[in-house]
């Protein structure tokens, strides 16, 4: 899942893109308010952890002008401000959910999957596509109910697709996602991945179809 952080404070930023990194968040970073539409504009992210207290446009503008541009997009407000009309304030403009400086990392882990999770229509706990089915919180797939083993790359590339099931992702923003931190990484691998994670769904309902100029998009038949 890939979010977009809005922080000013690049103390806690940096810890936050680290740390979210090692459960399986692509986290990109900006520290100006004024930054969070542009990058919007520019990548497709699940859901935005967006600072109140950002410089030049703060986190009430940034979220007013999301909404008012009928942007969808989850957001989880951060703020040192903890305070029943500050709360009663972001949920009215828009907000999906508020957490207080500080925060404990589960926590946040927990909220934005609800989120995530809220915004494609399921409460469910895990990411499923017809008998294959993903679970956030161990980060292991299944597939008819048994355990299917992948390689870490392969893992990824899965990944990526059943959190967007039924959503084409091109090869850019696979490599984006899940491999942004790998120098060595180019799209000819991406279609090594997809080619050998299609032999591993051969026998099963389960299949990432070729979109021309769209992608890859991960469907199951009847």
């Amino acid at each position: 899942m890939r979010i977009l952080l809005a922080e000013d404070e690049r103390e806690l930023a940096t810890w936050l893109v680290r740390a979210l990194a090692q459960t399986g968040f692509q986290v990109d970073w900006v520290d100006d308010g004024r930054m969070v539409r542009r990058s919007l504009k520019a990548l497709r992210y699940d859901a935005l952890i967006l600072d109140l207290g950002l410089p030049n446009l703060d986190g009430h503008s940034v979220l007013a002008d999301l909404r008012e541009a009928d942007h969808r997009l989850p957001v989880l407000i951060l703020t040192a401000r903890d305070s029943l009309i500050e709360r009663v304030s972001s949920l009215n403009e828009g907000a999906d959910d508020f957490l207080a400086k500080p925060f404990k990392l589960a926590e946040l882990e927990a909220r934005l999957t609800a989120l995530i999770r809220r915004a494609r229509g399921s409460e469910h706990p895990r990411f499923a596509c017809g008998p294959l089915s993903y679970d956030a919180a161990t980060k292991k797939f299944t597939l008819a109910h048994e355990t299917f083993t992948l390689t870490p790359r392969e893992h990824a590339v899965l990944r990526a697709l059943i959190q967007h099931s039924g959503q084409p992702l091109n090869k850019q923003e696979i490599l984006d996602r899940v491999f942004s931190d790998e120098e060595d990484v180019n799209p000819e691998s991406v279609e090594v991945l997809i080619h050998r994670l299609r032999k591993r769904l051969l026998q099963s309902p389960v299949q990432i179809t070729t979109l021309r100029g769209l992608g890859y998009v991960l469907e199951s038949s009847p």
